[in-house]
């Protein structure tokens, strides 16, 4: 991580408040907090306080923290969005959405075009698979999630606002709305990177629980180099379901954003433990995290021996109870990705979805629910249907798409006992006593067998299995984004040397779709037949549709476009024969009757799978299209 300058968030507001800048003496991390803050204030610096005693002035449901979120950012000139699909299908770099930044992912960010407002506020469903297995421990990790976004966009020559605001709006609905002590707010200095951006952040933690993070994007990441961007964004990250949780004090986060619906999944798995021993559990889990099984062993231990329990006795229980978590957890997630259309397989975010099918299915059969999955479906769907409508009008889909990959996991189960033993044969006859990590990651691609069935199967023939304590998140991460994607493959180092001291060029397609001819100024030749002009008319290749051709004309001299690329924000045009010559002012017309054509074909496109969509289903979905006249 880059080291932050000690001036880097030395803002106005802070002074104003009384914050100054301090180290923790526990983590070695810098933060800023009133003077009573002798530490960080995350835990395992600090403890979970607010678990029974809420520093809020009343508990907020995940619905209405989100109304207020909102429409407190709608109330200081932020505009309402609404919140994108958890499949990212208009990026070729992720599956899905991870958080609500991606929405606007290379192409607000970077200058490619504008964003649908400035400043926005949205609160986008987002899911992540990093560290599935610790879904269900410590009672705050989940699969998916709300993400508060209130986003602002500073071009070099309009700034709507920077560091000293953003930390202003956060603390101010912090502390006057919501109604935490100032005193208890604490900022924890780090630096964030994802989706191909980075910058400093500040995250925001109150009582042990980080419930914000507060990145100022400026940076593009190249390889090791970090490239400044020539729009400043500020991405903030409220965390619904954290702020639900803080403002309601439950025994974990699953409790304040569930609520009976965890209660009927934890009466299925027969878990009997009151709300004390749960929020002991709960403030042990952050004391001593839940990234491995040595620490969940030693937070089972620590609350057993607080409650007077047998250790193996209440650990067998807390198996129990961090399955049904987990339970309540994937089951959102399989209800949303299943109401956007997502096919279960073996690619993209079919195999995702896949995965998370199987771990809830595989978690259920432990358990002796794995029939209970649609009535716990069907619970989600009442649950969140009213704000995500496409839950309630794809019901029939997702249930059905549920039902056809349980039985799919079912028949790999018993088919896959025989895999294994063959497996487990061959390798003994080779001396070889345990089953690699390689060969696990095989057995579950190709067929679909979790580690844990593995080992039931070869152990009875005398061959080990160690599986990874991270093995879904390993298999998860291979998957996550394309091996190779449209943006991968043009991106070109060499052009992009070329053109990084040029201007982005200005897109007159986007003011006016059917303007065929312009005047323009051209900035470099950057190729023997290939110039960058101010702006332009000429349509790039991209989305499937090829690139327009046309004429440029200077004074006598006319040059056929027979190509158009886009580079980052830089538009090239490649003519039909070298410059000779600097050119200053040019006269560009398209071929009006090309660009038609392809507009057509385009449309046509659209129209096509919107109707496919329509009689054969949801599911449908276009994965790539050549626009060719």
């Amino acid at each position: 991580m880059p080291e932050i300058n000690p001036e880097e968030f030395a803002l106005p507001y802070f002074r104003e408040i009384g914050f100054n800048r301090r180290k923790c003496p526990s983590c070695g991390s810098n933060y800023w907090a009133a003077p009573e803050q002798t530490t960080c204030g995350e835990v395992p610096c600090a403890s979970y306080s607010f678990i029974g005693t809420p520093p809020t002035k009343r508990p907020y449901s995940l619905a209405e923290m989100r109304i207020q979120f909102m429409d407190y950012f709608a109330e200081r000139g932020h505009t309402r969005i609404k919140p994108y699909p958890i499949v990212a299908r208009w990026r070729n770099d992720v599956y899905l959405v991870g958080a609500s930044i991606y929405d606007f992912q290379p192409y607000v960010t970077e200058g490619s075009m504008p964003p649908p407002a400035n400043p926005l506020v949205i609160s986008q469903p987002c899911i992540r698979f990093t560290d599935i297995e610790q879904v269900g421990a410590a009672g705050r990790h989940m699969s998916i999630f709300e993400m508060g976004g209130a986003h602002a966009f500073n071009y070099p020559n309009k700034e709507i606002y920077w560091k000293d605001d953003t930390v202003r709006y956060h603390h101010k609905l912090l502390s006057d709305v919501i109604g935490v002590p100032s005193e208890s707010i604490t900022y924890k200095e780090h630096f964030w990177s994802g989706g191909g951006n980075a910058g400093p952040d500040l995250e925001g933690i109150v009582a042990g629980l980080e419930i914000s993070t507060l990145v100022f994007m400026q940076y593009k990441v190249q390889g090791e180099e970090l490239i400044p961007l020539p729009i400043r964004t500020v991405d903030t990250g409220y965390g619904m379901e954290r702020w639900a949780w803080l403002s309601q004090g439950s025994p974990s986060g699953f409790h304040a954003v569930y609520g009976p619906l965890l209660t009927q999944v934890v009466e299925m798995a027969k878990v009997d433990l009151d709300e004390s021993t749960l929020a002991s559990l709960t403030r042990s889990a952050g004391i001593y995290g839940a990234s491995s099984r040595d620490s969940r062993d030693a937070y089972v231990e620590a609350t057993a021996r607080e409650i007077g329990l047998d250790k193996e006795a209440f650990r067998s229980i807390v198996q129990t109870l961090e399955a049904a978590y987990a339970i309540t957890d994937h089951t959102k997630s399989i209800s949303f990705l299943l109401a956007e259309g997502v096919v279960p397989s073996n690619v993209g975010e079919g195999y995702l979805t896949r995965l998370i099918i199987r771990r809830a299915a595989r978690l259920a059969r432990q358990l002796g629910i794995l029939p209970e999955l649609p009535a716990i479906i069907e619970g989600q769907i009442k649950l969140w249907g009213g704000e995500f409508h496409l839950l309630r009008e794809m019901r029939g889909e997702i249930l059905e798409g549920l039902r056809i990959e349980v039985e799919k996991y079912e028949e790999t189960i018993s088919k896959g006992s025989e895999v294994v033993l063959r497996l487990s044969r061959e390798l003994s006859s080779q001396g070889i006593r345990k089953i690699p990590t390689e060969q696990l990651v095989l057995l579950y691609d190709s067929q679909g067998l979790a580690p844990e069935i593995v080992r039931e199967s070869a152990e009875k023939v005398g061959v080990d299995v160690d599986v990874p304590e991270n093995f879904l998140t390993l298999v998860a991460e291979r998957h996550s984004k394309p091996t190779s994607s449209l943006e991968a493959s043009s991106s070109n180092p060499e052009w992009e040397e070329k053109l990084k001291d040029l201007p982005a060029t200005r897109a007159l397609y986007y003011d006016d779709a059917y303007q065929a001819s312009f005047q323009a100024k051209m900035l470099a030749k950057v190729a023997e037949n290939a110039i960058v002009l101010d702006q332009t008319c000429f349509y790039p290749e991209g989305g499937g549709q090829p690139a327009d051709h046309g004429e440029l004309r200077s004074g006598d001299r006319k040059l056929k476009v027979t190509n158009v690329q886009k580079f980052g924000n830089i538009i090239v045009h490649f003519l039909d024969q070298p410059i000779d010559q600097e050119i200053d002012l040019v006269e560009g017309e398209i071929d009006w009757q090309r660009r038609v054509n392809l507009m057509r074909h385009h449309t046509g496109t659209h129209a096509l799978i919107g109707a496919a969509r329509r009689v054969l289903g949801e599911h449908v979905w276009q994965a790539g299209a050549q626009k060719e006249v």
